[in-house]
């Protein structure tokens, strides 16, 4: 039986079209930032853009984007900043932020739009969450059988170090993601997804590509650029270049920071900052800037000609990389959107 999917959360497209080329069909995302749309649109075979708000939408308009006679998927990526390991770290009373009601929203739509299938994909630290345990506890009562697990991205092809929590639900039986080894996935690096592109300057940008634009460097930033090793870290500077916070016992420890990706391993997780030097090991692995916008959407695993923007006036360093940043690796989406038809081939 054919599957159909709705999407909410579903920013710029990364789930929905590793549902896709799973071979789901993908009938609609929802998202409240407008801005996912061109991209949603453009990037998704025949599927519609609602813009609205998750916590307002009434279930009818979510039942009526599904055909009678198909198996209903309900994908619910809700953001979930409060409980990210920056978040954990710097909030103690992460219930505050306006963020973590969504999972509560998507659990009610799972309760009144009652579809056969349901998934979604998160941040570790939410698995240790109540919100998550009452969210366990309505998808069993509602019927469902429930698999969840962290998952290493980088195992299912994903050329970055990014884990996340992912959950699968169905009301037809028991289910599972499907292992690497059953997807005949292998393992990739930064080398093998970014190496060809065309090489830039700090500042530059690729004329045949808007999102392949390297962000400026102050002088002592560019200085710094040059004085970093493939996978090391402000450590291998000289004295001069370092910044007081580093200098000082402090802030010695922290080496996350200012440095640079290695060709031969997977980056480090892509954040929403990730085109800054300074906020990760966001450095190209031998020229002298950041990664663009274009190397990171390859590195969450969306094809290199997806379309973020329709012109090149909405061209947002910020924008963009909150699109990319926040999206679900399109290799995650296809491992899930593969994990449901082989459940459904196999009752």
């Amino acid at each position: 039986m054919k599957i159909e999917a709705v999407d909410l959360f579903c920013g710029a497209g990364g789930l929905s079209y590793g549902l896709m080329k799973a071979g789901i069909t993908v009938n609609a995302g929802i998202d409240f930032e407008e801005s996912c749309k061109y991209p949603f649109e453009q990037n998704i075979d025949n599927a519609k853009f609602i813009h609205y708000d998750i916590s307002k939408i009434p279930e009818s308009l979510i039942i009526q984007q599904y055909n009678n006679g198909t198996l209903k998927l309900l994908a619910g990526c809700a953001p979930c900043q409060p409980f990210s390991s920056l978040s954990f770290s710097l909030t103690k009373d992460r219930k505050k932020s306006d963020k973590w009601p969504l999972l509560n929203h998507f659990s009610r739509l799972v309760s009144e739009v009652k579809p056969d299938l349901v998934t979604m994909e998160n941040v570790p630290q939410l698995s240790k969450e109540d919100i998550f345990k009452k969210f366990l506890d309505t998808l069993e009562s509602e019927g469902y059988h429930v698999f969840y697990e962290v998952i290493n991205a980088e195992k299912y092809g994903l050329p970055q170090r990014r884990k996340r929590l992912v959950l699968l639900a169905s009301k037809l039986g028991d289910i599972r993601i499907l292992t690497p080894d059953e997807l005949n996935i292998s393992r990739k690096t930064v080398k093998d997804a970014i190496y060809d592109l065309p090489k830039l300057n700090a500042g530059e940008k690729d004329p045949n590509d808007i999102l392949h634009y390297a962000r400026s460097l102050s002088d002592i930033n560019l200085k710094r650029m040059k004085a970093s090793k493939p996978g090391g870290t402000w450590k291998d500077w000289p004295e001069s270049l370092r910044l007081e916070c580093h200098k000082r016992k402090s802030g010695s420890t922290y080496t996350s920071v200012y440095g640079r990706m290695e060709w031969h391993k997977p980056s480090s997780t892509i954040t929403t900052q990730c085109t800054h030097f300074g906020t990760g090991r966001y450095g190209h692995p031998e020229q002298h800037r950041s990664i663009t916008l274009r190397e990171a959407a390859i590195l969450q695993s969306f094809p290199r000609n997806y379309k973020f923007i329709e012109k090149e006036e909405d061209f947002s360093f910020k924008k963009l990389g909150l699109m990319i940043g926040n999206a679900v690796p399109v290799d995650l989406g296809y491992a899930i959107g593969k994990s449901f038809e082989y459940h459904i081939n196999n009752l």
